[in-house]
């Protein structure tokens, strides 16, 4: 295989692979979208076919809906996902779809979560990096170690 031409941003995150998950999958609204904009809608349908719905928004009030489809999940480990479609398998254009794989492991006492973007060509990657890929998507990573950090310390207190 030739290359991927995938960007990816990799954190440690204090708390477990099933704690990431949970923060992942159930508090996307608190850090997908890098502050100051927001995410007033994550709406996943987690099983192959099934609905990767996002809406940001910037503080003015601008809104961006993503529209994908989830393409494989494994439990607690791993989330692909895409925009290329939406749900049921429905082609939709666009220049800037990529694949995004979510992936959480066991490391040490935490998780290493890496998120990837794999692209169709190079203009494409170059493209997602000189939107700001690294500091965007790195904002969002260490936003959702926060949450994950913080459910972890709920849970030794409850």
């Amino acid at each position: 295989m030739s290359d991927l031409f995938e960007l990816s941003v990799s954190r440690f995150i204090k708390a477990s692979p099933e704690t990431v998950w949970k923060a992942f999958t159930q508090h996307g609204t608190e850090w997908f979208t890098p502050r100051p904009w927001t995410t007033p809608q994550v709406d996943y349908d987690l099983r192959p076919g099934g609905r990767a719905d996002i809406v940001m928004q910037s503080p003015e009030g601008e809104r961006h809906e993503y529209r994908g489809v989830v393409l494989e999940v494994v439990p607690e480990r791993r989330i692909v996902t895409t925009g290329a479609m939406t749900e049921g398998w429905l082609p939709q254009p666009g220049e800037m779809n990529f694949v995004r794989i979510d992936t959480f492991e066991p490391e040490g006492d935490g998780t290493r979560y890496i998120a990837r973007a794999r692209h169709w060509d190079d203009k494409a990657m170059q493209t997602h990096a000189s939107m700001g890929f690294e500091p965007g998507w790195g904002a969002a990573a260490d936003q959702l170690g926060e949450v994950a950090e913080r459910l972890a310390e709920q849970e030794k207190t409850s």
